[in-house]
């Protein structure tokens, strides 16, 4: 789904949207466009450190363009890259995850990922569609899986 993020951004850039609309939200206490990127990203950041036994730091900083969301994106994919499997953490090894709002949970780190990772990532995700086709941006379905046109086959029909 990293490579939808960056679909996405290649489609909102090539159709000429301005970086302006990274301020954009559906409704006042919804997190802007930039914020839904950057979740995004954290997501992936967070599963390796909490899972893949790396330290690096979470994304603090506003995105002030989309290119620089491109460029964030390719740098997470490198760490994801760099990464090594064998030293990820057991399905059971524990987890303990405290969010900025002082919230706590303790859970496995499959628990970790399957509850919490991938859930957030995949609404932040759906939420950065959704705020770009509210901007005018023309994508679809398919924008939001773009991986799967490697599946694609000829129709009998």
């Amino acid at each position: 789904m990293l490579g939808t993020l960056d679909h996405l951004v290649d489609r909102a850039q090539d159709a000429g949207i301005e970086d302006s609309i990274l301020g954009d939200r559906l409704t006042e206490d919804m997190f802007t466009l930039e914020l839904q990127f950057r979740v995004a990203v954290n997501q992936v950041l967070l599963a390796l450190n909490q899972v893949a036994g790396m330290s690096l730091s979470l994304e603090e900083s506003t995105y002030r363009s989309f290119a620089e969301i491109r460029e964030r994106i390719a740098t997470v994919r490198s760490h994801l890259g760099q990464s090594d499997p064998a030293k990820w953490a057991r399905a059971d090894d524990p987890v303990d995850l405290t969010l900025p709002n002082g919230v706590r949970f303790a859970m496995s780190s499959e628990e970790d990922i399957r509850d919490w990772i991938m859930p957030n990532f995949y609404f932040h995700v759906t939420m950065a569609y959704a705020l770009l086709r509210h901007a005018g941006l023309a994508v679809g379905k398919m924008d939001f899986l773009p991986h799967m046109m490697r599946h694609r086959r000829a129709s009998d029909c």
